[in-house]
């Protein structure tokens, strides 16, 4: 027992994110030297996201991330984190521009901070894509804010994916349910 499967189907939130990482750590801590993420995820919290994909880069097992679904979002992101990454064949993955809910009256300063803090994320977002993928920062940009969708002969092109594949587990492996809550 060498990989550990865990299965993450939920949006990105403080709740999920938990969940995710607690479980890696208990999967970590039982000496399993692989990782292999099954995600679908319609998104979330860019802060949540970044924080499980920066988590998920550092920690010392190999991470392979597997698109089963639709990755849309800040789950790129997450999905970025495999060093190898793989789709199935009817997956497809989404990047849009970060959004702010605003609430309230607003001052010229606290529109200024929203502003800069979108700035900061999407570029946080771009980089980490940009490594991925090895494209360049600004052409990442551009398809996040072309609000551009992927499918998986798309994302390879794209160099998101390295691989379509159908198969997401080997036949009895232990799958860990990561869901909604």
């Amino acid at each position: 027992m060498t990989t550990a499967y865990i299965k993450f189907f939920a949006a990105v939130n403080g709740n999920t994110a938990n969940t995710l990482m607690n479980v890696i750590d208990q999967k970590v801590s039982e000496g399993f030297k692989k990782i292999v993420l099954l995600i679908s995820t319609p998104g979330g919290s860019v802060f949540h996201g970044l924080s499980i994909h920066n988590y998920l880069v550092g920690i010392p097992v190999e991470i392979e991330t597997h698109n089963f679904g639709s990755v849309d979002s800040i789950g790129v992101v997450i999905f970025c984190a495999g060093t190898k990454r793989y789709s199935a064949p009817d997956a497809r993955f989404l990047l849009h521009p970060v959004a702010a809910g605003i609430n309230g009256n607003l001052e010229t300063e606290k529109v200024e901070e929203i502003l800069k803090g979108l700035k900061i994320d999407t570029e946080n977002i771009a980089a980490t894509i940009a490594k991925a993928t090895g494209k360049r920062e600004d052409e990442i940009i551009r398809a996040i804010n072309e609000r551009t969708t992927l499918s998986p002969k798309e994302a390879l092109n794209f160099s998101l994916v390295h691989e379509i594949r159908k198969e997401l587990f080997p036949e009895g492996a232990h799958v860990i349910s990561v869901n909604a809550s």
